[in-house]
C-alpha cells in the first residue's frame, strides 16, 4: 500500500494549541469551515473515550487549553506521539505562536484578563502560559506565527494548510525574511541569499520588491544566481518525494537576506512557481513585506 492510499483511510486528527490570544478558536473555526468535527478545550482525559466510540465520519480537530484542569504538556505531547504511531489515524500537531508584546496589545484592546493571571497584569500570565506551552511549540509539526495576522490572514493561511483536494499529501510553506528581525518559527530548510547582488543599492530598484521583474532581472545579472536556483530547486525536488513517503504532512521552506525585500523574495517566488506547477500543494508569504501593511487583532 503507498503512503498516499494509505494517508485517504487513515483519519486525521489536527491537534491545536498555542497561547491565550493567539488565535486558537479562529484556527479552530476555520477547520470546521473545512469539514473538521472541531472541539475545543477538550480535557485530554476524554480523548481515548472518544477515539474508542463509534468510528466518526469527519476528520477531528482538536484545541487543547492550558485553562483545563488537567492539562499537562506532556500529555498532550504524549498523546499526539502515541497516535503519531498508529497508522490508523493522520495526525498534526499545529501550534499558534504570537510575540509576547503583541499578546499584550490585544488583551488591551479587548480589555479581557488573563485565563492564568486574572488578578494581574496580562504580561505576567502570557509569560507563565509560553514557559507551559515551550515543550509543545517544539514539538508541534507546524508552527504559524499570527503576530502580524488578521483573522482573515489566519483563516486563509489554516485553508492552505488544510483544505483538501491537494494533488500531493506534502503541503509547502515558501516564505521570505530579513535576517535583522530573525529567523521564521518553524522553518525546517533555511536559505541564506545575502551573496547575491543586492538591488537596494540601485535607486531606482530600491523602493521595488522581489516580485518586479525589474529587481528579478537585476539580481539575475549576478552570475552566481542561475546556478544557486538550479541547485536548491534540485535539492528540493529531491526531498520532497522522500520527506512525502516518509508521511510528513508540511514543510516550511525559508530564504533570507538582508531587508527580506529584494533577493530571499525572488528566490521564494522563483521556486514555488517551479513547484506549483509541478504539482505541489505550496503556499506564499513575504513577511517583511507582509508587515508593511496594518494587521487588526485575531
Amino acid at each position: 500500500m503507498t503512503q498516499s492510499s494509505q494517508d485517504e483511510e487513515a483519519m486525521r486528527i489536527v491537534f491545536v494549541s498555542g497561547p491565550s490570544g493567539a488565535g486558537r478558536s479562529t484556527a479552530i473555526r476555520a477547520l470546521e469551515d473545512l469539514g473538521y468535527e472541531a472541539i475545543d478545550n477538550l480535557p485530554l482525559t476524554l480523548l481515548p473515550r472518544l477515539l474508542d466510540g463509534p468510528p466518526l465520519a469527519r476528520p477531528l480537530a482538536l484545541g487543547t487549553d492550558t485553562r483545563n484542569r488537567d492539562y499537562s504538556a506532556q500529555a498532550l505531547i504524549g498523546a499526539v506521539d502515541r497516535l503519531a504511531e498508529n497508522p490508523t489515524y493522520l495526525t498534526d500537531l499545529v501550534y499558534l505562536d504570537c510575540d509576547p508584546e503583541v499578546l499584550v496589545r490585544r488583551y488591551s484592546e479587548t480589555r479581557r484578563r488573563h485565563p492564568l493571571a486574572p488578578e494581574d497584569r496580562p504580561i505576567l500570565g502570557i509569560e507563565l502560559e509560553r514557559d507551559l506551552l515551550a515543550p509543545v511549540r517544539a514539538r508541534a509539526g507546524l508552527l504559524i506565527d499570527t503576530s502580524t495576522m488578521s483573522p482573515h490572514d489566519l483563516r486563509a493561511e489554516i485553508h492552505r494548510w488544510f483544505a483538501p483536494g491537494g494533488q500531493q499529501a506534502l503541503a509547502l510553506s515558501i516564505q521570505s525574511f530579513s535576517y535583522k528581525r530573525g529567523l521564521p518559527s518553524g522553518a525546517d530548510l533555511v536559505l541564506d541569499c545575502r551573496f547575491l547582488r543586492n538591488p537596494y543599492w540601485e535607486p531606482a530598484l530600491r523602493g521595488l520588491d522581489g516580485r518586479d521583474p525589474a529587481v528579478v532581472a537585476h539580481i539575475a545579472e549576478d552570475a552566481r544566481f542561475a546556478p544557486f536556483l538550479t541547485q536548491v530547486t534540485a535539492l528540493v525536488e529531491t526531498l520532497l518525494p522522500a520527506y512525502r513517503d516518509e508521511g510528513k504532512a508540511h514543510l516550511s521552506i525559508a530564504f533570507g537576506c538582508t531587508g527580506g525585500q529584494h533577493r530571499s523574495v525572488a528566490m521564494a517566488e522563483k521556486l514555488a512557481a517551479h513547484l506549483a506547477q509541478d504539482g505541489w500543494q505550496v503556499s506564499k508569504r513575504h513577511r517583511e513585506i507582509e508587515r508593511r501593511g496594518a494587521a487588526g487583532p485575531l
